[in-house]
């Protein structure tokens, strides 16, 4: 009888092997799976976070019907703009203005200018960041040119809007009761190299200047 049972242990112990396999294997793709949908998801989670926080002078996107109900303060305030390319950026790019002073909650709009200096059509990316970090989350931006691509063809020139407020919520913040300037950087990454014209973007841009 004993070397009848031995058999079927075996064929019993085999099958528990396999089971246990099938499930560690379970497990495993299970978690790369999970892995992979957290790497699709840091990326828009990171955004939302720095645009909630102000993390890494992220700045908010506001509609217009929201920037209306904004109440004005009495406060004044200086803005600073600065504008900056890629090294391998082959454009110009300047704020047409340095400095605005706005009142806190009212609407403003800071004009740059980029000139694309080579003999090929150029896509541009910008980046931007606000100073100090802790102000980032009160700067509100309605209509920027950073929201999209921007295409220059050779030797254009082209004028960038930016409207946008702080918002009066700064002056209750303990953090931000000492911040008198506030800083608007940008900086123009390349895209992408075009062969053959590209729309113009009239949301975007205020038209082409001398």
């Amino acid at each position: 009888m004993a070397s009848l049972s031995q058999p079927h242990d075996a064929t019993s112990q085999a099958a528990q092997t396999r089971r246990r396999n099938r499930k560690v294997g379970l497990i495993g793709l299970s978690m790369a799976l999970g892995m992979l949908a957290l790497g699709f998801a840091a990326v828009p989670l990171y955004r939302i976070f720095c645009q909630v926080t102000g993390y890494g002078g992220t700045t908010q996107r506001v509609d217009g019907a929201t920037a209306q109900a904004v109440q004005v303060a009495a406060r004044p305030m200086s803005i600073r703009f600065d504008a900056n390319v890629a090294h391998d950026m082959p454009w110009n790019f300047k704020p047409l203005q340095t400095t605005h002073d706005i009142t806190v909650g009212q609407r403003d709009m800071a004009l740059f200018e980029a000139t694309n200096t080579s003999d090929r059509p150029v896509t541009g990316t910008a980046s931007f960041n606000v100073e100090p970090e802790q102000a980032a989350k009160y700067f509100n931006k309605i209509q920027c040119f950073c929201f999209t691509q921007q295409t220059l063809q050779p030797g254009e020139t082209v004028k960038m809007p930016v409207l946008y407020y702080v918002d009066p919520a700064i002056l209750g913040d303990e953090d931000n009761k000492d911040v008198e300037q506030i800083t608007l950087s940008y900086t123009f990454h390349l895209n992408e190299v075009q062969t053959s014209p590209a729309d113009a973007k009239g949301l975007d841009r205020a038209g082409a200047g001398s």
